[in-house]
């Protein structure tokens, strides 16, 4: 039986270190952001160090400007590290793509060792293997097939130049138990487990090895990631042990969550930093915001708010460095903390009106009127205007938080709201995955159209009168690009969750 001890003692003295891992595979998450904080305040309180790195080994959802979004979304809401892609460091290189070879030479140890072996089934004999467990009413899983290879099966496969992946040898029997410091021991039975693909048949490794093999290289201590990754945990810990290094502590933070207990997704709220960033959040009430969610920070007594005059909310609003110095990992709840929309605008306000008139006008200028904003909007209205004066009628909606246009403006004739709504949201899941500029959104959209047997002109004015609140506006696809994704298809997701509540009310009030 297979059991690993609670990593590190409490006499370990390693410095404290750090990091966080996101994929440059579209906008920044808050996610990315939630997790940052927590790791930036467990280093500073511990004078350790804070390390980002980009984990862009997924080529196949690789966005080539993610990894710059991902610097100024952090940067923005005042987070700053130590060591990585763009600062350097001892450990570099930073990036995993650029960190191939250093897998490839860890893959040979565990082959060496016997501890990871090769796999070379095709993609059809996996399909296969899969659709009979399925048939057999057995979770879909790899069974091994492959694991016992002789030598010379192996080189025959291999003079023959068939591809092949690497996998773990995951114990066939007993488990592995680690320690988390939020939960306590964790124990997965091995028969759970899969033999888990570490590197790719492309030569490219598996989330699962480069990320214990980089925090080892880079001496991480506390590897502090969201609860979704306890399930891979097990597989790290079997990594470790078959390359025989020491473990760091695992902190699982709980997810971030919709009103509604579920988990946060951009179906239900924008989830980018990007789109607060530009919807004129401020990064101080983001951050502080995100300084809510678990737990960690002591709300006020009865006794203080009495004494310092307070009401209970002000008691939410608190700084960095107040963070730093009152954040208590000991507190965290493992309840989901509720990513609440309310809760963010009424911090957004309190710090808003706290803001000097100067200061006031600045975040003005630096967001929503900003030069590069309005200059980006002006050619689109400029061969429309007769007067300089009707500008603001033309282009309100890029200004505009909120845009409700009536049944009148999105309903076309022959269509119901019931297959308007479900185009709608065909629209969205088109656009979600478009690239964001001009040609791009157009031919998307026409494709769409066809394939659904929706003519151009009613498929652009469903989007439009979304979009704008009307059906006459600039031109559609260039002010979709001015307005930005984030922005877009927000205010798409608030309409079809607006309509469709309105739908179900009507629904009830007719029974």
């Amino acid at each position: 039986m297979t059991d690993t001890a609670a990593p590190n003692s409490p006499l370990d003295t390693r410095p404290t270190r750090v990091r966080i891992a996101p994929s440059p595979t579209g906008d920044p998450h808050v996610g990315t952001a939630y997790i940052g904080l927590l790791n930036y305040i467990y280093a500073r309180q511990r004078g350790g160090q804070f390390v980002l790195r980009i984990e862009d080994t997924d080529r196949t959802r690789f966005v080539a400007s993610s990894e710059q979004m991902i610097f100024d979304a952090l940067k923005w809401v005042g987070l700053t590290w130590d060591e990585g892609p763009d600062v350097g460091g001892p450990y570099g290189p930073y990036r995993q793509s650029e960190r191939t070879e250093i897998y490839r030479e860890h893959v040979e140890i565990l082959l060496a060792n016997g501890t990871a072996y090769r796999s070379f089934e095709t993609a059809d004999e996996l399909e296969a293997m899969r659709q009979s467990q399925i048939a057999a009413k057995q979770p879909p899983r790899y069974n091994g097939a492959h694991r016992h290879l002789t030598p010379q099966q192996i080189d025959a496969f291999l003079a023959e130049g068939r591809p092949y992946t690497v996998r773990l040898k995951v114990p066939t029997e007993g488990s592995t138990t680690f320690r988390d410091e939020l939960r306590g021991d964790i124990r997965f039975d091995h028969n759970n487990v899969d033999d888990q693909v570490l590197m790719k048949s492309d030569g490219f490794p598996t989330y699962h090895l480069a990320n214990v093999v980089d925090d080892h290289l880079m001496h991480i201590t506390d590897v502090i990631r969201a609860e979704e990754w306890i399930s891979s945990t097990p597989k790290h810990v079997l990594l470790y042990n078959a390359f025989g290094w020491q473990l760091p502590r695992f902190w699982h933070m709980p997810l971030l969550r919709n009103i509604d207990k579920s988990k946060i997704s951009k179906r239900k709220n924008p989830v980018s930093l990007v789109y607060y960033r530009e919807s004129g959040y401020l990064p101080e009430a983001m951050l502080n915001f995100l300084g809510l969610m678990g737990g960690g920070m002591a709300q006020p007594t009865e006794a203080e708010i009495v004494s310092k005059g307070l009401n209970t909310k002000e008691g939410d609003i608190f700084s960095l460095a107040d963070m730093l110095a009152k954040f208590d990992f000991t507190r965290i709840s493992l309840g989901g903390p509720v990513f609440d929309l309310v809760k963010l605008k009424w911090l957004n306000g309190e710090y808003l009106r706290k803001l000097s008139p100067d200061a006031f006008f600045h975040a003005l200028r630096s967001t929503i009127l900003s030069d590069a904003y309005i200059r980006a909007i002006a050619p689109l209205v400029q061969a429309r205007l007769e007067t300089l004066g009707q500008f603001g009628d033309m282009t309100g909606f890029f200004f505009a938080d909120n845009v409700t246009p009536p049944e009148s403006v999105w309903l076309p004739k022959k269509r119901t709201p019931e297959e308007t709504l479900l185009f709608a949201a065909d629209q969205l899941a088109t656009l979600e995955t478009t690239n964001w500029d001009a040609m791009s959104i157009e031919s998307a959209l026409k494709a769409l159209g066809e394939a659904k047997q929706w003519s151009v002109k009613k498929n652009f004015m469903l989007l439009r009168a979304i979009l704008t609140g009307s059906v006459t506006s600039p031109p559609l696809t260039e002010s979709l690009v001015v307005f930005g994704k984030s922005r877009s298809l927000d205010r798409l997701r608030r309409f079809l969750s607006t309509q469709q509540e309105a739908q179900k009310r009507q629904a009830n009030q007719r029974k």
